[in-house]
């Protein structure tokens, strides 16, 4: 029996129509099949891989751990030198409150610590998110969703969660004094990339202010440079309560965490005691290889980060087609609408078997994703751009 077919008898799925790329390898911007043939990599598995595959101090930092220690014990009891470094770094490089960091697994769980926070916190039960959000796929995160169609199959779901309408000002008033916290993106990633306008963020913050709410931003996707700043917040001007923080952060490990003051994360330490305890959180050699991510999207004054928003402008300049309706961007993540619903399933397909990997969104029918690792050349840029102008060509001749 051949490796596909034991991966759908054995490895259980997330849906009936699995992507199928067998992998035999992957370096840099390229991931490769079984049989050698490469496919460049235009969606850094949804954010995660900002650097590339295996770069080679990720790989450096890892392999350096692994020869002193793995696992030692569950997370918050043992003093882990990667765990000491990652976080005092990190706070150097916010420069803002953001002080300390609560380690856990990933994005998913990252939520709903936060979740938990808020409430423990502020002794107050609502928690608002975003329509069109999503942060992750547990039963609290889930509950942040607002497909009624896709959450209803599990309920009954975390009481006391409701929904206003990202980039809404007159929806601010849903934020109360009965209000814990309300949970957004700094860019809504799954709704086709959609921005902040008109300093929504910073009405928000001061909203929350107003009411004594915690504001908690998701970073999952837009953390570590994505959008040409270190983190988004750092872009549009303001600092949340508690920042969430996964994917790009492991340079293709698994990791994740809740950054906030040190006053904050310390209600888990009482009233109960362990309010959260996660056994892998923070394990030693992810948070090696975060911190070696972290070294480079710092070094020569972020010179990576910066060249994200002339990254960008290329691709917009490039990528034109008569099939696309427009490009919706914040750095590189992006959002290539088409004119017609009908070309997007051919478009996605043509562009993977041309050799260029792109996505679809949850919650937006009409575009696809791009998300390049952050390391991506002009030259890689131009190739995977002829990539998808020749899928757009192919989708449109289906339907002449």
């Amino acid at each position: 029996m051949n490796l596909r077919s034991l991966f759908l008898q054995h490895v259980g799925q997330t849906s009936v129509i699995p992507m199928m790329l067998e992998v035999a390898k992957a370096e840099g911007m390229y991931i490769y099949d079984q049989d050698g043939n490469a496919f460049l990599d235009l969606n850094s598995g949804i954010s995660v891989s900002s650097l590339g595959h295996r770069h080679p101090k990720v790989v450096d930092a890892i392999t350096d751990q692994l020869g002193k220690h793995m696992h030692t014990m569950v997370y918050g009891e043992h003093i882990h030198t990667p765990q000491v470094l990652y976080a005092s770094t990190l706070a150097k490089a916010l420069d803002n409150g953001l002080d300390a960091v609560y380690y856990v697994n990933c994005g998913t769980e990252a939520v709903e610590v936060a979740m938990k926070l808020a409430r423990r916190a502020t002794g107050r039960r609502q928690i608002l998110s975003c329509k069109n959000a999503y942060h992750g796929s547990t039963m609290g995160a889930e509950a942040l969703r607002s497909d009624y169609e896709f959450t209803r199959t599990f309920f009954p779901s975390i009481p006391d969660v409701d929904h206003i309408t990202f980039n809404d000002e007159s929806d601010l008033e849903n934020i109360t004094h009965k209000t814990a916290c309300i949970i957004l993106e700094a860019v809504q990633a799954e709704a086709g990339i959609r921005s902040p306008k008109d300093d929504y963020l910073i009405k928000v913050r001061q909203r929350c202010e107003e009411v004594g709410a915690l504001m908690i931003l998701d970073e999952i996707q837009t953390g570590f440079g994505r959008t040409g700043h270190l983190f988004a917040h750092k872009k549009y001007g303001f600092v949340p309560d508690v920042l969430l923080i996964a994917k790009g952060m492991g340079g293709g490990m698994p990791i994740g965490g809740v950054v906030a003051s040190k006053n904050l994360l310390d209600t888990f330490t009482k009233k109960p005691a362990l309010g959260h305890i996660t056994t892998f959180g923070g394990h030693p050699v992810c948070v090696a290889a975060a911190m070696a991510t972290l070294e480079v999207l710092l070094a020569e004054d972020q010179a990576l980060v910066q060249s994200v928003l002339e990254k960008e402008k290329l691709i917009h300049e490039l990528l034109v087609h008569e099939i696309i309706q427009e490009i919706r961007s914040d750095g590189l993540m992006m959002a290539v609408e088409l004119t017609k619903r009908k070309y997007l399933k051919h478009v996605v397909e043509k562009t993977i078997s041309n050799g260029a990997l792109i996505d679809f969104f949850l919650f937006d029918d009409r575009s696809f994703r791009l998300a390049p690792p952050l390391i991506i050349t002009e030259q890689q840029i131009r190739e995977g751009v002829d990539k998808i102008l020749s899928a757009c060509d192919y989708a449109k001749a289906q339907y002449q």
